[in-house]
């Protein structure tokens, strides 16, 4: 793996760029999302580039989502559940079926 980050400089500054912003989710270091950013856009990295673009419109956001250890993962797996549900019996069901079929969870 070595060799291939040292035979292309682009990968290896992308691979550092990702392995940095995992550290910072892990660690809960929203404060370090800045600088993480200025680096970013000191490679030559598009890709990379558009995702700070993303990150600079909602940064008050992101940077919760990077200092604060709540997430939405469980309630998003019921929105999912409930999506599934409904796709189950799209066309044969009406919402009272659903609302039966969502409170009971089956």
């Amino acid at each position: 793996m070595k060799e291939i980050r040292t035979a292309c400089p682009h990968l290896d500054a992308a691979a550092r760029h990702v392995h940095d912003f995992a550290e910072m989710l892990h660690d809960l270091r929203g404060d370090q999302l800045p600088d993480w950013m200025e680096r970013v856009l000191a490679d030559d990295l598009p890709a990379l580039h558009s995702l700070v673009s993303g990150q600079r419109r909602d940064f008050d956001a992101v940077t919760a989502g990077l200092s604060t250890p709540w997430t939405s993962g469980q309630v998003e797996g019921h929105v999912t559940r409930v999506k599934l549900i409904k796709r189950m019996g799209y066309g044969r069901a009406n919402l009272d079926l659903l609302r039966q079929r969502v409170l009971l969870g089956l």
